[in-house]
């Protein structure tokens, strides 16, 4: 896909860049604030990319009545995010044949309009949304994986994905950067992924997997802070940290807001991993969380840290690098 660009005057582009940039508030307020980093053409790209992701996945989690819970072509929930997606990618075959000086049809809905004009603008590969609408879909037909290895493969398209449509977003200044951006995207999920073990089972899926919780010894169902439940957590903790590590190789080849807009973001993902070390390896009582003040703080300090110095935490180790990454 060719690369154009344009300004967002158009009114519904307008209001649909105002209501990604709500979506990110509402639900995603690290990338909020790591994007508040990013010149304000740059950043409104984040929450569009953001609010597509936060809509299919909210398509995933959040059954309407009668939706069957699991089925194996995803029942109704399967069909709703199958709609979105063509939704999505006619949109994008219609915008994509138009200037940006010709008006979006009214009948546009103003976040999809600004999504297209976000993925056309930037350079997005297409592709990238087609393994993203997959894992999306494995969501509605698995409910749990066997191996690391397993797990990596539905994060493929939920998570690694994720960084690569943001790399076009964030220009970086070597083609290197793309598999520490693909790895930082994993990272953030591994996170995600262990703060939400209790509100996942809830949802009848387990993303840890099924090999580390037989080799450890856990049995989820419980949902106890045991001895060995507290050495599974450490060691994916340790696996996670190792993601992060690697993946800080590539903030330098970022422009320097960049840099900055990445290493908020990072900095404020990891430290859940560090509360949920404080809280004694508790996800089943209250929701690990970084509060907004910190994340306000962070992003501050971040804003006045000179680029090389973005972002390392000292007690990372890299022993699962070779492993997790490939």
């Amino acid at each position: 896909m060719r690369t154009r660009h344009g300004e967002a005057t158009d009114p519904l582009l307008v209001e649909g860049y105002r209501q990604c940039a709500r979506l990110t508030w509402r639900h995603g307020t690290t990338y909020f604030w790591g994007a508040a980093l990013l010149p304000a053409e740059r950043r409104r790209h984040v929450h569009a990319v953001y609010a597509l992701c936060r809509l299919a996945d909210d398509i995933v989690d959040l059954p309407e009545p009668g939706d069957q819970p699991r089925s194996a072509n995803g029942g109704a929930a399967g069909q709703r995010l199958e709609a979105f997606a063509d939704g999505f990618r006619t949109a994008l075959r219609e915008r994509g044949s138009q200037d940006f000086g010709e008006r979006p049809r009214p009948a546009e809905d103003p976040v999809l309009a600004a999504v297209v004009h976000t993925v056309i603008t930037c350079g997005i590969e297409v592709e990238c949304f087609d393994r993203f609408f997959s894992a999306m879909a494995m969501d509605l037909t698995t409910s749990q994986y066997e191996t690391w290895e397993d797990l990596c493969g539905y994060m493929e398209g939920s998570a690694a994905v994720i960084g690569e449509m943001m790399l076009p977003i964030l220009g970086p200044t070597s083609p290197a950067a793309k598999a520490p951006a693909r790895t930082l995207g994993l990272a953030f999920q591994l996170t995600n992924f262990l703060r939400d073990v209790d509100e996942d089972l809830d949802r009848g899926r387990v993303y840890l997997p099924q090999a580390d919780l037989r080799r450890f010894g856990v049995d989820l169902a419980e949902r106890r802070v045991t001895p060995q439940w507290r050495a599974l957590m450490a060691y994916q903790i340790e696996r996670n940290r190792a993601l992060y590590h690697f993946a800080d190789s590539g903030i330098t080849m970022l422009p320097a807001r960049s840099a900055r807009c990445v290493g908020a973001a990072r900095v404020l993902y990891s430290r859940i991993l560090d509360r949920i070390e404080v809280a004694g390896y508790d996800v089943f009582n209250g929701r690990i969380r970084v509060p907004t003040w910190r994340k306000a703080v962070t992003t501050a300090r971040i804003m006045v840290t000179p680029r090389r110095a973005l972002p390392r935490d000292r007690r990372e180790r890299t022993s699962h690098v070779t492993s997790d990454t490939s």
